[in-house]
């Protein structure tokens, strides 16, 4: 899939924004979603795969840009992105530099462009509580508890709303715990996480693969 086919694919023109790409992808992801196609599934999972590779693939197009700071077009940008290895907010996982917070839970994450994120300035207590809330969350998901691990972390976003590492780990919760659902064939039940998931944490493309990945398991369990 080249450049052109992303934006034809979300019906964009070259060189569209940031906020229309984002905003073309969520109209199109809601109205071929198969969860909203119960009679045209199949098509419409291709059709949903297709329209969200296409929108990673333009927002690291974007992302790309705007890192560069030069006043090449997109598409040099986008040439330039391709030859060398990805660099800055788009490529890291959540664990940052040494230094820093603790490392997100088992799934690696896409953050967003750099400038949508500012890092809580957070006290000792609120550190040395992120620190022990993330050693309690581990052993929980470790153990399968994750009706605790969902309550300590929606306690910690609610204690810590600005810091997006806390987002990102109650998005790995919510998807563990569907993914659970959908092995202990709970499908209703599973999709309720799964979409609160992806609502928490909607541009880590890791925790995008990993739910397209528990939807069609559902929808392979729904067909036999």
């Amino acid at each position: 899939m080249n450049l052109a086919d992303c934006y034809r694919l979300l019906g964009l023109r070259t060189g569209a924004s940031y906020d229309e790409i984002k905003a073309s992808y969520r109209r199109l992801a809601r109205e071929y979603h198969p969860d909203v196609n119960p009679d045209n599934q199949s098509q419409s999972q291709e059709k949903f795969i297709q329209l969200t590779e296409a929108y990673k693939y333009l927002l690291r197009q974007v992302q790309a840009g705007q890192a560069s700071g030069s006043g090449a077009s997109r598409a040099e940008t986008s040439s330039r992105y391709a030859a060398r290895p990805t660099s800055g907010p788009t490529s890291g996982s959540a664990s940052g530099s040494a230094s820093g917070p603790a490392p997100t839970p088992r799934v690696k994450v896409t953050r967003k462009p750099a400038a949508a994120y500012t890092a809580p300035d957070l006290s000792q207590t609120d550190q040395q509580l992120k620190q022990n809330a993330y050693e309690q969350l581990q052993q929980f998901l470790k153990d399968h508890r994750f009706p605790r691990a969902i309550a300590l972390v929606e306690g910690l976003a609610q204690r810590l709303p600005n810091d997006v590492e806390v987002r990102q780990w109650q998005a790995i919760t919510y998807q563990r715990w569907g993914r659970q659902l959908v092995n202990e064939n709970q499908p209703d039940k599973a999709r309720i996480y799964l979409k609160k998931a992806l609502r928490t944490d909607p541009h880590n493309k890791s925790l995008w693969y990993e739910v397209e990945r528990d939807f069609r398991r559902i929808e392979q369990q729904e067909l036999l």
